[in-house]
């Protein structure tokens, strides 16, 4: 899976050192991520469609795909916290900056429970290819991902979004070992 600072949602800077993933740690109500998509192409004209922004799909394989993960596990008040995450698009406001946002995808609401859904590091919360834009709705130049917590606030996690060509999508066990066999087994051809 290749990675793209200038295609992250939660590129962050802490000391000078650049790292990637927004804390829910603390967090209530509604937010959006770290960091602003933005899709403008230097020296084209915008149009009163909202032009002037790169096509980041629909493509057919590979898709460029959205995915946000838990890289640390979340923690929160068992069946009372939940958490969802919304892409959304806007289009230039004819100065450079971000008009009205609109809703492009909505995850599931996902509800902590110890040890599912939300709590586990390496869960993925929205995992889609790049959608086209709603009709009806102007081409969007920005995008961003917008953070739903409803309930009590969560009290450990970090979540990582960003846009990829492709996916690692290798299972692999809890102690890390791709596909879950562990070290020794040997598969007779």
């Amino acid at each position: 899976m290749i990675l793209d600072g200038l295609l992250a949602f939660t590129a962050t800077v802490a000391g000078g050192n650049p790292s990637v993933g927004d804390s829910l740690i603390n967090a209530t109500g509604t937010f959006n991520t770290s960091n602003v998509l933005d899709l403008g192409l230097i020296g084209l004209p915008l149009s009163s469609a909202g032009g002037g922004a790169r096509d980041l799909g629909i493509g057919d394989d590979p898709a460029l795909k959205i995915l946000a993960e838990l890289t640390t596990a979340v923690a929160g008040t068992t069946g009372t916290t939940t958490l969802q995450l919304v892409l959304q698009g806007a289009p230039d406001n004819g100065s450079g900056v971000p008009g009205s946002y609109y809703n492009m995808i909505l995850s599931p609401v996902y509800t902590f429970v110890t040890g599912a859904q939300l709590g586990v590091a390496g869960q993925r919360l929205l995992e889609v290819d790049v959608p086209r834009y709603p009709e009806g709705q102007p081409v969007p130049r920005f995008l961003r991902l917008q953070y739903i917590i409803g309930g009590a606030s969560i009290t450990a996690g970090v979540l990582e979004a960003l846009i990829v060509l492709d996916r690692f999508d290798q299972i692999g066990a809890q102690t890390a070992i791709l596909s879950g066999y562990p070290a020794g087994i040997n598969i007779a051809n």
